[in-house]
């Protein structure tokens, strides 16, 4: 009976009508639930999974750079809703606002965590039992080998002591030896693979570090003028930004007294208002009933105090106002900050003097350090302090009743208010300089400008695990370059006797990673080295290209 014969074909018809239509369909086993999840398993850490998850962590990482959030910017944020009615609820639902803290980000940022674990354990103790095997048995055949050479051998020593002589080299070499079977086996390269895995498990700690420094690292900003102070305290920060995991009881104890900020521009023809030097002198005092100590900060020079990071990252003017209102009161009075709107510091800023009565008051301007208006209007020539002026017009209404509301300090809601106007209709612009005064028409009061000073922004943070993250990446660019110029290699090296007596050295070389070159070469010089050289016949060499 022939093969033909004795297969028996599945007939459709003879299986039963509820496994359905094909054949193959209806013979497959079920995978059952365990055999679902082994499956799912399979998929998820594969290394494929991993770098599609990689993708898109990145991807979705984009929406968080470009469309404002909330943790940095609720002001933007606000903004952005206003500026877009459609959009911006759209926005606010899917959490592109929130984009790190998102239900979706999370899930794509621990599905890679877990395919990563899923891929790395198994090569661990893959590699684990790689160190432990010794090098593969030498194949029957050499001259099959890629890279293949012989040499004569002239010498009266024995095959024990050439074999000898051929593990020490290639022992000097790094490589791995084993003698058996009267041949030697070796190989090396096994950083090669240290150096994936070194690179794998950096990123799996570099997303630990990441973790743990959004879940628990705050970051936030505040203004202090000069001769004041800042003390670490949630009710201190003008903006602040923390992990979910943070509680306020994080924040260390620490104050700041700021003394003295000096500071220089360039007054020569070239580079003029350039800055030369801004330096902030601090006294610190780490905790309660501690003693201060007296620090300097500097742009790039921050100030490290109980792991949290203190940075100057601005810097600029503040007139020195009294504002009194229509019953002759003090209704404000102080140093009100004015943000630098170019490179020469002309400022803007707004006083408000929300508890004038009858009326309230607000005053809305430009603070130039060294005055100066034209046709441009006013405005600044040099960035620092040399002949000052404040220019404002003002706003009267009546009192506003307090919600709590908050509401931003470096512009002026008009609701409720009107443009103070003099005798002649028009609107009132006063010009003031230090320790000058201007009485508001009408008896609505009178605003005195009695200086300026300096004002810093100061940014603290912590991020706990900054360590991890960067020494993660340096482990992670180690292990790319030992997976990079490290050559995994295998040489075997025999000793056969031909006719007439004479003895051959075989050598044959395998390299474990494409494109690498020099094993031919490599291969001939252990050939010349085993057969001592001077004394032996020049290697015939038997070279072939990796297919």
């Amino acid at each position: 009976m022939t093969d033909v014969e004795t297969k028996a074909e599945v007939s459709p018809e003879a299986l039963p009508p509820d496994e359905g239509s094909d054949p193959r369909k209806r013979l497959a086993p079920a995978l059952g639930f365990r055999g679902g999840l082994r499956w799912l398993w399979a998929q998820l850490t594969s290394m494929r999974t991993a770098l599609v998850l990689l993708f898109a962590l990145a991807v979705a990482a984009i929406p968080g750079s470009l469309i404002p959030q909330r943790d940095v910017s609720p002001i933007a944020v606000a903004d952005f809703i206003a500026d877009h009615p459609l959009l911006g609820p759209v926005y606010a639902a899917v959490g592109l606002f929130d984009v790190f803290s998102s239900a979706w980000f999370s899930a794509i940022y621990l599905l890679l965590f877990v395919s990563l674990v899923g891929c790395i354990v198994p090569r661990v103790l893959v590699y684990a039992r790689a160190l432990r095997t010794p090098p593969p048995r030498t194949p029957r055949n050499l001259s099959r080998l890629p890279a293949y050479a012989t040499a004569t051998l002239q010498t009266d020593e024995t095959d024990d002591v050439v074999r000898q002589r051929t593990v020490t080299e290639l022992r000097r070499q790094r490589y791995r030896v084993i003698e058996r079977d009267g041949t030697v086996a070796a190989e090396r390269g096994y950083l090669r693979e240290a150096g994936n895995l070194v690179f794998h498990l950096s990123l799996l700690f570099l997303l630990v570090g990441v973790a743990v420094g959004g879940l628990f690292g705050f970051r936030g900003s505040s203004v202090v003028m000069v001769g004041q102070g800042f003390a670490n305290n949630i009710t201190q920060y003008d903006d602040l930004s923390t992990g979910a995991w943070f509680s306020d009881d994080q924040l260390p104890p620490f104050t700041i007294a700021v003394n003295r900020f000096r500071v220089a521009f360039e007054t020569g023809p070239v580079q003029t208002g350039a800055a030369r030097l801004f330096e902030l002198e601090t006294e610190v005092t780490d905790r309660p009933g501690d003693q201060p100590y007296a620090k300097t900060i500097e742009v790039n020079k921050p100030l490290t105090v109980d792991g949290a990071t203190v940075h100057l990252i601005g810097h600029g003017y503040a007139p020195v106002v009294r504002v009194r209102d229509g019953n002759g009161d003090v209704a404000f009075s102080g140093p009100v900050v004015f943000l630098p709107q170019d490179g020469n510091f002309t400022s803007a800023g707004v006083i408000k003097a929300p508890d004038g009565r009858p009326e309230r008051l607000a005053f809305e301007g430009i603070f130039a350090p060294t005055a100066r208006v034209d046709d441009r209007g006013p405005r600044s020539l040099f960035p620092d302090l040399i002949d000052p002026a404040l220019y404002v017009n003002v706003w009267s209404g009546p009192p506003k009743t307090e919600t709590g509301e908050p509401e931003n300090v470096y512009s002026l809601d008009t609701a409720g208010l009107t443009p103070l106007k003099d005798a002649d209709g028009q609107p009132v612009r006063i010009l003031l300089k230090p320790g000058t005064s201007y009485q508001l028409p009408g008896g609505k009061g009178s605003l005195e400008m009695t200086g300026a000073t300096r004002w810093v922004k100061l940014q603290i943070s912590d991020t706990p695990g900054i360590a991890v993250v960067l020494g993660s990446i340096g482990a992670a660019v180690l292990g790319l370059c030992l997976s990079l110029f490290v050559r995994p290699r295998r040489v075997w090296v025999r000793i056969r006797e031909e006719a007439g007596g004479s003895r051959l050295v075989e050598v044959g070389g395998l390299d474990r990673a494409d494109a690498r070159a020099g094993l031919s070469e490599d291969v001939a010089d252990l050939v010349q080295t085993v057969a001592l050289g001077a004394g032996a016949a020049a290697p015939d060499r038997g070279e072939k290209e990796n297919q």
